[in-house]
């Protein structure tokens, strides 16, 4: 294995004590992206980086890979696009490729930092994600152990093979690790009910038999409609009313498969006095009709 996997700090010129790197060579690389499996998202690059005193890396071209930089311990900042954002414990930000920038460890608390650089179609989609209103930012996340002998996992089956499952587990595993981070509030849902827009959407669950406006929703919250509509969509991507209808619907979509409910039934349940306006809104939404779902659904 130490023939295959470059484990030296080639390209890095601090070391940092207790420090752990491996780079795929291109012959490793070549292979994972002949893989159905692992070409869609692939790790090219891992390291560990304890207390790095003086570290600092500038591409001045971008790298035509996504850099996953976690932060556990200490400061340090990425410089690109010309904004600057700092990373301190329990947080962490991508760096898009293709996009020139710095990355340097605070000189009086250097960070100790986790890093992944990745490819892959995935990797794009992904990297939309982590964005808010199409922007990158620094992303806090609640220390958790798991993920950490996450990465070890990762980093041992690197050590210790490249047979095709074991890269196959390695980049689900990275898979698993990235979009624990992306995706952390969704996975953890209990952590959102506390602000606003989980709060509002709890109350509309609780509420899908009403017909609510939007002024509703802004009077339960005890906010100005503009406001509210605002904070909303800049969370979940879409109006507070289309957001409440989807989830009218999604529920509509639950008694046409599981009861014998007629669709005027349903109807009645959701709010909805219109038949035709809730088999256009089902239609727009699903791409089918009430009645053509049921008949391709219901057991």
């Amino acid at each position: 294995m130490e023939n295959n996997i470059n484990h030296n700090k080639k390209g890095i010129k601090e070391g940092f004590l207790g420090q752990r790197m491996i780079v795929l060579p291109p012959n490793i690389k070549r292979k994972i992206t002949t893989n159905l499996l692992s070409r869609q998202f692939y790790l090219t690059a891992i390291g560990y980086y304890p207390k790095a005193v003086n570290h600092d890396r500038v591409r001045k071209s971008g790298s035509n890979q996504f850099i996953l930089i976690y932060c556990i311990e200490g400061s340090g900042k990425i410089q690109l696009s010309g904004e600057t954002f700092e990373l301190s414990p329990n947080s962490y930000f991508i760096i898009p490729k293709n996009t020139p920038h710095r990355y340097h460890s605070s000189n009086q608390n250097p960070w100790t930092i986790y890093w992944f650089h990745y490819m892959g179609e995935v990797a794009d989609l992904l990297y939309e994600r982590f964005l808010e209103n199409g922007k990158p930012g620094v992303k806090m996340i609640p220390y958790d152990e798991q993920r950490l002998l996450l990465f070890n996992e990762i980093y041992n089956l690197l050590e210790h093979g490249v047979s095709d499952k074991e890269m196959e587990k390695m980049n689900l595993d990275l898979l698993h690790f990235v979009s624990s981070l992306i995706y952390h509030k969704e996975a953890n849902t209990g952590i959102s009910r506390t602000d606003l827009v989980g709060s509002s959407i709890l109350y509309m669950k609780d509420n899908l038999s009403k017909k609510l406006a939007i002024d509703d929703f802004a009077d339960q919250q005890k906010i100005s409609v503009s406001h509210y509509s605002r904070l909303f969509k800049e969370k979940t991507g879409t109006s507070p009313i289309n957001y409440f209808n989807q989830l009218k619907i999604q529920k509509s979509c639950q008694y046409l498969y599981f009861t014998d409910r007629s669709i005027k039934e349903i109807c009645a349940e959701l709010g909805f006095d219109d038949q035709y306006y809730f088999s256009r809104l089902f239609s727009k939404i699903t791409g089918g009709s009430p009645s053509a779902y049921k008949k391709r659904h219901k057991k």
